[in-house]
């Protein structure tokens, strides 16, 4: 009786813990998206760096932690839609169930995946200690390609959207999300990639020590 009420004890305590993380990592990501950190504005697609924490969250609280912290991130793209982002505003205005799929599910799959990716790099010897680089790369990597992705399926044929591509001299949906994703994709995979794996990596061991 006494190891049943102390493994009950355990697990409230660990459940508790693991609220209060992910209620802060999704603290986060909330504060960044109010300051110029959160979405740096340009004509076309917006800079975010909000992977970095979605990144983190994902590696450190696990696939589903990941899926909160990126519907934490959508919900915010999704926000500056109603509030002055440009090209947010129009793709809105365009078609608001094709906005919500391009700004939030696409932002939670991201999350979860990540969360996948690093959990399953984790579990294997040989990769383990490369895992944090691994998915805090690939993090804004995927969604750079899930929010492109849904961006095409569901407005390229607009006249928007068409008009990037005439102006980047795009012949097919693949070129154009190259040259429209750019040299912008680059640098937050690069910052994600940094920041996240070093932040993650220091926080995973940390919070290990911890449990212990």
């Amino acid at each position: 009786m006494n190891t049943i009420n102390a493994t009950r004890t355990s697990a409230t305590k660990f459940n508790t813990k693991y609220m209060v993380e992910l209620a802060l990592m999704v603290a986060v990501i909330l504060v960044m998206s109010l300051t110029p950190l959160g979405y740096i504005r340009t004509p076309g697609l917006s800079i975010t760096l909000l992977t970095v924490p979605v990144a983190v969250g994902a590696i450190i609280l696990g696939p589903v932690g990941g899926l909160i912290c990126g519907l934490a991130f959508g919900l915010t793209s999704f926000y500056q839609c109603f509030v002055g982002g440009a090209m947010g505003t129009v793709l809105l205005g365009i078609n608001p169930f094709g906005t919500f799929v391009t700004t939030v599910v696409t932002r939670t799959l991201e999350g979860f995946l990540t969360g996948l990716i690093f959990k399953g790099l984790h579990s294997i010897k040989g990769v383990k200690k490369f895992s944090y680089y691994i998915a805090s790369l690939c993090c804004p990597l995927l969604n750079t390609l899930l929010f492109m992705s849904s961006l095409v399926l569901f407005f390229y044929n607009t006249d928007y959207v068409q008009a990037f591509v005439t102006a980047l001299g795009a012949k097919n949906p693949l070129i154009f999300v190259v040259l429209f994703v750019g040299v912008q994709g680059l640098i937050e995979a690069g910052i994600c990639f940094i920041v996240a794996s070093v932040v993650s990596r220091a926080l995973y061991a940390a919070l290990k020590l911890n449990q212990n």
